[in-house]
């Protein structure tokens, strides 16, 4: 089958651009915009801390559970097909978000409203992939796309606050409705249908395991505070999260098509892209947790003035990211790379010292750092996942990155949130000092994005990604698609 990119001129690429940036900015702004809202949120539901980590987590943990699955299947049934569906969806789970009555409703629209996000985010990255054939303009075109990723979240606290200052929390999801009905009358007229060339089966199994794995993990966390973590609950979790995973790496190979393609970690620099996204995005998980809550409940900031507050970090990624596409490019994801762990680093190390009197250009100078990292990370760990690899895996490459992302939001929000639940209420002083522990965790992570960026990005890397991605263009055109001693199904 001829790529996406073959129907249409410059013109419809573009146009094709366009409209997978309209939704992947509602699904990632989603994430950010809810953040400046949880004070307000747990004043009108009376919502305890845990279930404001809920009402974030609950959208990022079906996100990063089922972007995989949603990938494959848009590889089956079409790519466009899986998009419009994403996009209806996405608009009804916005739609009860508004109208919850309780916390309890609110996080079940909420998983409504992600189940529609799995089938936009990894497919839109897809459809984009295979528009742009040439890699120098899909490079290009990632990093467009990934600067609207990266801007959505970091803007998504500017417009919730406006929002919520002006007419209450439940405009920031009702904000999504007429994004969501342009953008699918626009997939239908300017986006063509695509499908991968060779069909993947569902894999039940792997998907149980893996919602067990991160359900698992993100619920102990997110409870620990208050049943304990010598609880039989918390326990019993844990440890079926981790026969989960021996599970996951005992039966996926076995299968002729895996949920999670595990031959793809044989590349150094797609598996780093993974924990790059991974640990990257916990850390700005964490920093926007906590920093909407320093905003409002320790300096006592409207959601307005706390949501400007982040607007720095927004123009940094607006700035920052379509240059970092440009030099992925040009040189390789190493100096994007490198920077963006650096400047998370930096950013952790300057918020240690951040306390409910700091003048305020002091915090807005550590935001900035927050913002450079989102701007230059996106664009080079998505290219990694889908260059050199087929057409028929562009689709499941390209969510794997993003589960990882949503991943590490979901247990960057749960592990801060549960460091600094005790102190919530308090605020001032205890809030401050709890809130120390978060950054000392996103200074590691900081640290290790870095390590990660400088080893694997040399020749020996590069190597591995083509050996890995040699292994999939032999199970595409090869005569048994099965590995050597592989059982039948």
């Amino acid at each position: 089958m001829p790529s996406v990119g073959s129907c249409g001129g410059a013109r419809r690429r573009f146009l094709v651009l366009a409209v997978c940036c309209a939704s992947v900015i509602v699904v990632v702004m989603d994430i950010a915009i809810v953040n400046v809202a949880l004070p307000a949120i747990r004043r009108d539901l009376h919502a305890p801390e845990s279930g404001l980590q809920w009402t974030v987590d609950a959208y990022t943990l079906v996100l990063a559970s089922f972007l995989v699955l949603a990938g494959s299947t848009a590889d089956r049934i079409g790519r466009r097909r899986a998009f419009q569906i994403g996009l209806a969806t996405f608009g009804l789970g916005s739609l009860l978000c508004s109208l919850a009555p309780s916390i309890g409703w609110l996080v079940a629209a909420r998983v409504l409203q992600a189940v529609g996000g799995t089938m936009l985010n990894p497919v839109a990255t897809a459809i984009v992939a295979t528009t742009f054939p040439d890699p120098v303009e899909r490079a290009r075109a990632i990093g467009v796309f990934s600067s609207m990723t990266g801007l959505s979240q970091a803007l998504g606290p500017v417009i919730g606050g406006a929002l919520v200052h002006n007419f209450g929390w439940r405009w920031i999801f009702w904000i999504n409705l007429p994004i969501v009905a342009v953008a699918m009358v626009c997939a239908a007229v300017f986006v063509p249908e695509s499908r991968a060339a060779r069909v993947r089966r569902f894999d039940l199994v792997g998907q149980c395991l893996l919602v067990l794995v991160l359900g698992g993990v993100v619920y102990a966390i997110i409870e620990s505070p208050r049943l304990g973590w010598n609880s039989p609950v918390i326990v019993g979790l844990l440890a079926a999260a981790a026969l989960g995973l021996v599970g996951i790496v005992r039966y996926e190979p076995r299968r002729v098509d895996p949920l999670l393609e595990l031959r793809l970690f044989r590349s150094l620099p797609f598996s780093s892209a993974i924990l790059i996204s991974l640990f990257g995005m916990c850390g700005f998980g964490a920093f926007l947790f906590v920093t909407t809550q320093y905003l409002q409940d320790v300096r006592g900031m409207s959601p307005l003035e706390a949501g400007l507050c982040l607007l720095p970090v927004g123009v940094v990624v607006a700035v920052v990211s379509p240059l970092a596409g440009r030099v992925v490019a040009v040189r390789g994801p190493r100096l994007p790379l490198s920077v963006s762990g650096l400047a998370l680093a930096l950013g952790a190390g300057t918020s240690m010292l951040l306390g409910p009197a700091t003048p305020l250009p002091v915090v807005l100078v550590s935001y900035l750092l927050f913002g450079l990292f989102l701007g230059t990370v996106i664009a080079p760990v998505t290219n990694t996942a889908v260059s050199g690899m087929p057409g028929s895996m562009a689709a499941l490459a390209a969510s794997l990155p993003s589960a990882a992302r949503q991943t590490g939001t979901a247990l960057g929000v749960a592990i801060s949130g549960t460091v600094v639940a005790s102190a919530s209420a308090r605020g001032g002083l205890a809030f401050t000092s709890a809130e120390r522990g978060v950054w000392w965790l996103v200074l590691f992570l900081g640290v290790a994005v870095l390590v990660l960026a400088l080893s694997s990005t040399g020749q020996w890397a590069a190597a591995s990604a083509r050996r890995a991605a040699a292994l999939f263009h032999e199970v595409d055109h090869g005569p048994d698609r099965r590995p050597v001693g592989m059982a039948a199904e």
